[in-house]
This record gives C-alpha cells, structure tokens and sequence, in this order.
C-alpha cells in the first residue's frame, strides 16, 4: 500500500534515501572540520515571495543546519534589479565562509537569468548549471551534477536498477532536469552507460517512445500527463513533477501530483517514485554532497576535490 492506493510495484523512497545522503554529509563536514578548519558554507539567493520558493529555501536551509553546514541567504523583494541581484551574486563570491551559492529559479520577469548563473563563481555553484560545469558534465567529469539529476541516478543505482543498457526515456528538455541528465545517464562510468531518449512538445508518437523504456522519467510539468497505457510492463518510473491540483477537501485546498499517474502505473511498474517524498527530498540532500565537494574545492582544488 501506498496510502490509500494498493500498489504492485516497489516505492522508491527519496525520503529514506536522502537520510541515508544527509548522515553522510554529516560526517564528511566533521571530517573536514577536524583536518582543516572549514565547515562547509551554502548561502541561498531568493528573490520575490513566491510562497512555493520561500519553503523549498527553508528547507534548504533546515537540511544545512542539520548536517552541521553553515547557511546563509540574502532575500530581495521581487521588484529587485538584474544590478542589485547580481551584487548579491558578488558578495557571496567574495564571502570566505561561503562554499556554494544557490539562486533560487525562476527569476522575476525583466531579469536576464543567464546573466545571473554566469556572475556565479563556478567554483561556488552547487546547482550545476554554470557553463562551465554544464560543460564538464557533457565531457564526462563534473565536480558538480545539477541536483535533481544527480538524486535521480543515486536513487536509481542505491536502489538496484543500474542504467547500464538499459533503454532511459526522459520526458523534458529543461537546462536543470531533462538535459543534464541525459548526459548523466549516457556517460560511461557509474550511473551511466544508457541508451537515452529525450522527449519533448514535439516528439512524435509520444506513448509509442515511452512503452519502449526501462527507465522512463517524466519531467514534463504537467499533472499526470502519464498513464498506463504509456508504460512497458515492469519499467522503473522516475516522477520529477510536482504540481499543485485544486482539491476543496484537502485540508490546504490543493493536493500535490506528479507527472505520473501513480495509481494507475504503479500497477504496472517494477519500482515508482511517489509525489511528495520521491525526487523532491533527493534534490536537496544532492546540494548538500554538492556544497560539501565545493568545500573541499576551495582546499585542494579541483583535480583533488574527493
């Protein structure tokens, strides 16, 4: 049972696997406050009050205090300048006890958010998706995968279903999910070694492209954009999606759904991720291994960040 629904396939829980992430961190941050002094520094760039984006920075947050992070955050109203964000960029640049910067996305409209990913210092940027390292993923050996796809292969490989020839759809194209983790899960090495698809708006055929995955992941945005029918028989299902559906009777006057239709695919899948609790908790624990890493970068450097 998941809840109220009877499931036949296995849940994939981010939840207990980002505890297991978390602990670890944990003690990588003793580690490295006992050899060299630093305790590892995340700070946060928010700006707007989308009530949304406030709780994902408090959880952040919370999850760097409880691993023993130092955390800091600098909150702008969302009348802010392109001039005023990116003096937020620089002042955590400069910031020695600031190992890794996170700007919260999406920006207000009118700010030019490329612009605001390439002031980040690439050395800081535990998200990923500078282009520097966006381009040393794509080489095959980053020092810092984008979160979401890097919580994507450690829930794939820490739970069994290892990529390796496996035939991986990915349903989105987006710079932080869809395309980095096409190049994750097609990388040789660990986590790697797929055969990858990547659908989009125009995808033909689309069910037709999906019944033909093992590992099928949806990013796609839309609530339960996938049913049954657009499922093979014992495929492992990744749901990245978290969308807010109108329900009166739900106590908040929403519920969360995935782009998955669980019910129904759960019955069909080998494992299944749910919404809440399945990519979400995953994501952050990643930030922390990536805010970790940073630490280290900033005392050995690059070619010894391990």
């Amino acid at each position: 049972m998941w809840g109220d629904v009877p499931v036949a396939a296995t849940i994939l829980s981010g939840t207990d696997l980002s505890a297991e992430i978390r602990a670890e961190v944990a003690a990588g941050v003793v580690e490295i406050r006992e050899k060299h002094g630093v305790t590892p520094g995340l700070a946060v760039i928010l700006v707007g009050d989308d009530p949304a984006s406030a709780v994902y920075v408090n959880n952040k947050q919370r999850a760097c205090e409880q691993a023993g992070l130092y955390s800091d955050s600098a909150r702008l109203p969302g009348s802010a300048t392109e001039k005023e964000i990116l003096a937020a960029v620089h002042a955590f640049n400069e910031d020695p006890r600031v190992h890794g910067i996170l700007v919260q996305l999406p920006l207000p409209d009118g700010v030019e958010q490329h612009r605001i990913i390439e002031a980040i210092d690439p050395d800081k940027d535990v998200d990923g998706i500078h282009p520097y390292n966006l381009g040393k993923l794509l080489q095959g050996r980053p020092d810092f995968a984008p979160c979401t796809p890097a919580g994507i292969v450690e829930l794939l490989m820490r739970n069994g279903h290892d990529p390796t020839g496996a035939n991986a759809v990915i349903c989105g194209r987006s710079d932080i999910v869809g395309k980095p983790l096409a190049a994750l899960l097609m990388q040789r090495g660990r986590g790697g070694n797929a055969t990858v698809t990547v659908c989009h708006t125009r995808t033909r055929n689309l069910a037709e492209v999906t019944r033909a995955a093992d590992i099928l992941v949806a990013a796609i945005g839309r609530p339960e954009a996938i049913t049954a029918d657009m499922v093979k028989d014992g495929a492992v299902v990744i749901d990245v999606g978290i969308n807010r559906v109108d329900d009166p009777s739900a106590r908040r006057g929403y519920r969360l759904k995935g782009d998955v239709e669980f019910e129904s695919v759960s019955q069909k899948a080998s494992a299944i991720t749910p919404v809440p609790g399945g990519v979400g908790p995953m994501t952050i624990a990643m930030l922390l291994v990536n805010t970790l890493t940073a630490a280290r970068i900033s005392i050995h450097g690059r070619h010894h960040s391990g």
